[in-house]
Formats: structure tokens, sequence, C-alpha cells
């Protein structure tokens, strides 16, 4: 079992003939992700790396029983190709594209939650599950190994710095995924957590929060209710000056409110284990299972 991503998930790139969308469309087919269709309005009959390329995503999900779609479009078009993926009901919908106009993050996440559809991102690496060989996005995938520990991340470089410590230390991961940095994203943090709950096969979990917002807050709470297995969290930006963006545009924090003292104190308060730097994760996790 898996979340969101299994071995039968069916993907779709939109952009998928511009720079970026060939170029991780290919690291994606060598992971093994089944990409089944491209989407770039006007390049329908082209081929990407042997994938068919459509004018629509409507084509392209009719033509190819796609299920999932993984957007590289950029910023000022990417709310349109969203809300064109959420008419087709793909599921999930992968938004890699960051600088997304706030306006247009809104109306996407609207629609998506209206369907039932997980939108994760803007502004994400994206997801994988190594057991089923399905990467949707541009992580590097030899850093992520098969197992039974969830991973859900704020942060694309330190959800690949944190996926190799695990590795590393014969750790495998069950779905790894990346919520976001735009001050407006699909997937919540609450929400990726009563994801994992409903996975059989995920044993324990990693929650790695920044500063800014109150979402890592959210997920203690839930965690503290509603969550019985082990919990290891980190939160980056413990030395971020009030008032300054640190990294993402969703990394502020304005007083008392977000910081990592904050989050810090919610997730002890939970019973989460909070590791101080990111290579303490996976000891911790050692000891935990």
């Amino acid at each position: 079992m898996a979340v969101l991503v299994n071995k039968d998930t069916r993907v779709l790139i939109q952009g998928i003939t511009g720079g970026q969308g060939t170029f991780h469309s290919e690291a994606m087919l060598e992971y093994g992700t089944k990409i089944v269709a491209g989407v770039t309005p006007g390049k329908s009959g082209e081929e990407v790396h042997g994938i068919p390329v459509y004018d629509s995503v409507r084509a392209a999900k009719d033509a190819q029983d796609a299920t999932a779609s993984v957007i590289f479009v950029p910023a000022p078009f990417a709310g349109d190709a969203a809300l064109e993926a959420i008419a087709a009901d793909l599921n999930p919908i992968v938004l890699i594209t960051e600088h997304v106009p706030v306006q247009d993050e809104i109306k996407i996440i609207h629609a998506a939650k209206s369907k039932g559809i997980a939108i994760i991102g803007p502004n994400t690496p994206g997801i994988i599950t190594p057991g089923a060989k399905q990467k949707l996005g541009i992580m590097p995938g030899h850093v992520f190994s098969h197992g039974d520990v969830g991973l859900m991340s704020r942060s694309g470089t330190l959800t690949y710095e944190i996926a190799a410590g695990m590795t590393y230390a014969g750790i495998g991961i069950s779905t790894a995924f990346g919520l976001g940095g735009d001050p407006c994203v699909g997937l919540t943090t609450v929400e990726g957590v009563e994801l994992f709950k409903g996975d059989k096969d995920t044993k324990a979990l990693v929650l790695v929060g920044e500063i800014g917002g109150d979402a890592e807050e959210r997920a203690a709470v839930y965690v503290k209710k509603e969550y019985d297995l082990p919990v290891v969290g980190f939160i980056a930006g413990r030395t971020a000056p009030p008032g300054k963006r640190m990294g993402h545009a969703g990394a502020i924090i304005s007083g008392s409110s977000g910081t990592a003292a904050a989050k810090i104190k919610a997730m002890n308060d939970a019973g989460i284990h909070v590791a101080e730097k990111p290579s303490d994760v996976a000891r911790i996790l050692k000891e935990l299972l």
C-alpha cells in the first residue's frame, strides 16, 4: 500500500515539451514512473522520449487512461493548467511550478477540494513511492529506498537530505512528498498526516517543517489526538530573524507567530520527537523502531 501514488498510477506531464518538462520526464522514466502522455497545446502528434503529446488533458486522459498529472507549466499559465487537470478528475495533481499567483492558487485549491482531489504544491519537488518505482516530480530518486516510514516536508532539499540519511541508516520510505513552499498549498500538513494514518504499511512518520504559518502546530494537535504511531519532527529556520523571508514565500515569521520555537514546543507537547539537525532524524527513527 502507499499514499496517493502506487504501481497503478498512470501519469501525464503538462508542459512536457518545455525544457523542465522534457528533462524531468526523462528522469522519471528512468526511475520507473509510468508516464503515458504529455500535454502541450498545439503540439499534438509529437513525441517526447517516446511519450505521445496531446493538445489537451482531456484528450490525453481519454487516449491513454491517465490518472495523475505533473505540471511543469510557467507560473502565469499554471493555474489554468491545474484547473484543466481538475476538470478531467486526475488525482493527484503535482504542481511543481513556483511563484504561481496567489489568486490562482486559491482558485485551484478550492476547485480541487470541492472534488476531493489532492493538489501537491505549488512549489513542490513532488511525490515518490519507492516500492512502486513511481516518482512524480523532480526529486533525486536514488536517495529514497523502500520501507515503512512516511516522510512529508515543506522543504525540497531537506527532504532529499533526510531521505538520504534514512537510506544510509537502513530505514526505508513508504511514500514521501513535498507539501510546497508557497503561502497557499493544496495538501495541508494535517491532511498529510491523515493520509499516512490510513496507510497500514506506514509504521512511523517524519514531519519536516519550517518557520512561517501554523501548519506544524495544527499537525501537532492532530497527532496528539489522532495519531498513535511514532513521529519524528524537524523545524528549519531556528535562527531566522522576524519579518525576514527565508527560502520559501511561506517561510516568514511575524512576532511570536510561526517561529521555530513555537513549532518545536507544539511538537514536543504532542509527543513528537524533535531532531535538532537533519542528521538526527535517522538516529531517532532507529531508536524508536
